[in-house]
């Protein structure tokens, strides 16, 4: 390999002088988000699923996205919310929805599955309010929502 000529060097400085770290942290996120929805197999490539990857990339995004201006953050966060509903049902081995199936809009919470029996005697409300405090400890809400 050669060395950059001072042409070369001089462009790559001219762009240097007009990034913003705001780009870098959006094409960052962007980045993170894209390598996880790969490493949960939602590529529709199987051998490149590895969970634990997913889940780093997940964290990655969530702890960047303080960092970014609000304006550019929509997109983002449905997409890392998208992402991270799909981690979930992976983790637990749930099956993935079709994907032609409607999606719920961004923010508004899916309702709760209905038990398979109806006529069974509900739970006890306390281990209920327990299971929902915990489930709601995993969730991720963005800031500001």
């Amino acid at each position: 390999m050669s060395e950059p000529s001072e042409e070369q060097i001089r462009q790559f400085e001219e762009q240097l002088k007009r990034l913003r770290v705001e780009d870098v942290l959006v094409q960052t996120l962007v980045t993170l988000v894209n390598i996880g929805a790969r490493r949960l197999g939602l590529t529709g490539e199987p051998d490149t699923r590895d969970l634990q990857q997913a889940q780093m990339a997940i964290e990655g995004a969530r702890a960047l996205m303080p960092l970014v201006p609000g304006d550019e953050l929509g997109p983002i966060r449905d997409a890392l919310s998208q992402l991270q509903m799909a981690f979930t049902r992976e983790a637990q081995g749930m099956p993935q929805p079709p994907p032609d199936a409607p999606q719920p809009p961004a923010g508004e919470a899916q309702a709760p599955p209905t038990p398979a029996d109806p006529a069974a005697p509900a739970a006890d409300p306390a281990a209920e309010e327990a299971e929902r405090a915990k489930a709601r400890s995993k969730i991720w809400t963005p800031p500001g929502t």
